[in-house]
This record gives structure tokens, C-alpha cells and sequence, in this order.
């Protein structure tokens, strides 16, 4: 219960620092990190804010969870890479 707790009130908080604070900094942010199919135009606000604030919460909650998700993810994009690469060279291209 007190997971719980803790999760909704870190929630909130993140939540409402990035709807508040959307234009000075978060946008900037996002717009930095993320390809241009991705970039926070129009009314994305909301969508981003709530992503971020569970995110957010988990992390704080869960926090080796998240790492391990986290490197789970950069190992199946690793592979996955060099799977493409191997392919591209045994492919025959003419």
C-alpha cells in the first residue's frame, strides 16, 4: 500500500511539473531527443506529460526495474542491429 502511495503522489507531482512547465523546458527537451516523426507539435501536451509522469513514478518506486528494462531493451536493439547488418551483408544486392 505504501508502494502505492508513494507511486501516486510522485505521479502528481512529475505529472504536474511537466503540464505547468510544458513550454519553457519539456518541449525543448523532447524536441532535442526524439526524431522528427516524434516531436512534440500541437496538442501532444497532455499525451507526453502523462508518459513522462509514469515513467517517472515507476522509476522512483522501482527504480531497478526500470534498469533492467532498460538494459533488456538495448540488448534487443543491439542484436537486432547486428542481425540487420549481417543480413544486408549475405544479401545479394544486384
Amino acid at each position: 500500500m505504501t508502494q502505492a502511495v508513494i507511486w501516486l503522489i510522485a505521479f502528481a507531482v512529475i505529472f504536474y511539473l511537466c503540464y505547468a512547465r510544458w513550454e519553457p523546458s519539456v518541449s525543448r527537451g523532447l524536441d532535442k531527443i526524439l526524431p522528427s516523426v516524434m516531436k512534440t507539435h500541437g496538442n501532444n501536451r497532455l499525451v507526453w506529460s502523462l508518459a513522462l509522469a509514469v515513467l517517472g513514478a515507476t522509476t522512483v518506486v522501482r527504480p531497478v526495474d526500470i534498469l533492467l528494462t532498460a538494459i533488456l531493451i538495448g540488448l534487443a536493439v543491439l542484436i537486432g542491429v547486428k542481425l540487420v547488418g549481417w543480413a544486408k551483408t549475405r544479401a545479394d544486392f544486384h
